[in-house]
């Protein structure tokens, strides 16, 4: 094997081309990126970010050193698996032996509105970011559709830069994917303290732009004027390069428990594939998630040189919102019993146990890194299987280090 060919200059990728080096393949590695960027981080995009230089993954001497090719305003047109080939839409083909499609997502479109808009967004990418920025200034007004990761992050950056704030959802409450009622709430309230106003249970019509501003418009006849809207409505995988190649898709680029798609010498990673994670009887998931596409980066690595590691890792996520965190392990679909565990100055974390008395998730809320180290010991716990006493989960006396050692 003398050539492996990465598409998809994204943060996956990015771990991945290094990550290859690290485990000692010392071939051709050529990273193919659409943005004119080096890789970058996007979490800050939708945080602190948003004035600011990309947050790179490494520098340019960083992959020149590591003798990583990377290719930046790339765009992969095909992918000719009949010849091991990609080719681009400058004309340019690039033989592989082994290829990773590590392409990410995109944001979710309102139907209806035009790509053009000036004053209808989405938030993705750093060009994005910078788009957005001029408007969260004081005395503007944005409106986010979508209550969920990224619409609340972003309202908390637009609140902190003075900008006046209303947040539209769809659902009865914010946060409905993967997060429990009882912390949605929290992250509710701290919003509605900044002065952010929150609308659930509101359909949306349509979005318009008419040059000067832009326009929500309810289905009940009611509408909100904003001059900026930032639509945050979900993501969709990229696959549209597998599916032209006969890949096989299944909510995303179906892959084994090693990252291997359908064609033995093509991988994919990352926000773009759904996998079986066998924490979950094997259960397929796509996630969406930073550390899912480190962890994935790396493991993908060495199987492209020959490995076959199975993604072992709990999903995990988190959020900052003001001086608020929320951090998530596992994954809380199939919970039949939820313990609370209170914790110093309003802190509290949620386990959530199967019919079978497994842990399979926890969620935790409270300022700065309040939960973040029994969330990580929960990871741990989710991982062995265990199945821990409910009294001494409920318990802040109890350390979690004594029931993953039990």
């Amino acid at each position: 094997m003398t050539h492996i060919v990465i598409v998809g200059a994204g943060e996956c990728g990015a771990r991945a081309a290094f990550a290859l080096r690290e485990k000692g393949f010392d071939g051709e590695v050529t990273l193919i990126g659409a943005e004119p960027h080096l890789p970058y981080e996007r979490p800050p995009l939708s945080k602190e970010g948003l004035s600011e230089a990309p947050k790179y993954v490494a520098s340019a001497e960083r992959y020149e050193e590591a003798g990583i090719t990377v290719l930046t305003n790339a765009v992969v047109e095909k992918i000719a698996r009949e010849d091991k080939t990609v080719r681009l839409l400058d004309g340019r083909s690039i033989k592989y032996d082994r290829l990773l499609l590590a392409t990410g997502a995109r944001p979710r479109a309102f139907p209806g509105t035009s790509e053009n808009s000036e004053r209808i967004r989405v938030l993705r990418t750093h060009a994005d970011a910078l788009a957005i920025r001029p408007a969260l200034t004081p005395g503007r007004k944005i409106a986010i559709i979508g209550g969920g990761f990224i619409g609340l992050e972003l309202a908390a950056t637009a609140r902190k830069l003075g900008a006046a704030v209303t947040l539209v959802e769809g659902l009865p409450r914010l946060l409905t994917r993967g997060v429990p009622e009882e912390i949605a709430n929290v992250v509710a309230e701290r919003h509605r303290q900044e002065g952010v106003e929150i609308l659930c249970s509101a359909k949306i019509a349509a979005l318009a732009d008419d040059g000067r501003e832009a326009r929500v418009l309810f289905v009940n006849g009611g509408s909100l004027s904003a001059d900026l809207v930032v639509v945050g409505i979900g993501a969709v995988p990229n696959t549209e390069l597998a599916e032209a190649a006969g890949l096989a898709i299944d909510n995303g680029i179906a892959v084994d428990e090693t990252l291997r798609t359908s064609d033995p010498d093509i991988f994919a990673a990352g926000d773009c594939c759904s996998f079986p994670l066998s924490h979950y009887g094997g259960r397929r998931v796509r996630l969406e998630a930073w550390r899912n596409a480190q962890d994935q980066g790396t493991l993908v690595a060495a199987n492209l040189i020959g490995g076959s590691e199975p993604v072992s890792s709990v999903p995990w996520f988190w959020s900052d919102q003001y001086d608020l965190t929320l951090q998530i392990a596992g994954l809380a679909d199939g919970a039949v019993a939820t313990v609370r565990r209170d914790m110093e100055a309003g802190a509290f974390i949620l386990f959530h146990l199967d019919d079978e008395g497994r842990l399979i998730a926890a969620s935790g809320t409270g300022h700065g890194n309040a939960v973040a180290r029994d969330i990580r010991l929960a990871e741990m716990l989710i991982a062995a299987g265990s199945r821990p006493d409910r009294q001494a989960l409920a318990s802040p006396d109890t350390k979690l280090r004594k029931l993953l050692a039990a």
